[in-house]
């Protein structure tokens, strides 16, 4: 029998910021538990925005509501385009694509050895 996974302050931000990119109305969103898959961060959250300007907004929602909590990027790319947002914690990582950035990298199935996290019903509905 599998030994549950200890959560970790990743997960606690990587649910966090799903539950945020949620709040505006992001479209399928899923985290990944990457720990054991690599070493280079230990959740993915990938989220999909209608537009580039929704994009960023739920790039920028998810930012600023980490922010309140203490929580701070080290580092951000792609907010400006809105094609795909990069919002770097190391612990977590946040990706919010606009949808045919996110078909054409298709992560989900790059990291297809990851395991998903599972997520309350209300957080990011199917396109």
């Amino acid at each position: 029998m599998a030994r549950p996974r200890a959560a970790n302050p990743g997960e606690s931000v990587a649910r966090r910021a799903a539950e945020l990119a949620g709040e505006l109305k992001a479209v399928d969103v899923m985290v990944l538990d990457l720990r054991g898959v690599t070493d280079m961060t230990d959740f993915f959250v990938i989220a999909s925005g209608t537009s580039d300007t929704h994009v960023r907004a739920i790039a920028d929602h998810v930012q600023a509501g980490l922010k309140t909590t203490g929580v701070s990027t080290k580092q951000t790319e792609g907010m400006a385009q809105g094609r795909w947002a990069l919002l770097d914690y190391l612990d977590c990582v946040v990706h919010v694509f606009h949808p045919t950035a996110r078909q054409y990298y298709q992560l989900e199935r790059l990291w297809s050895d990851a395991t998903p996290v599972q997520l309350g019903a209300a957080i990011g509905g199917t396109r």
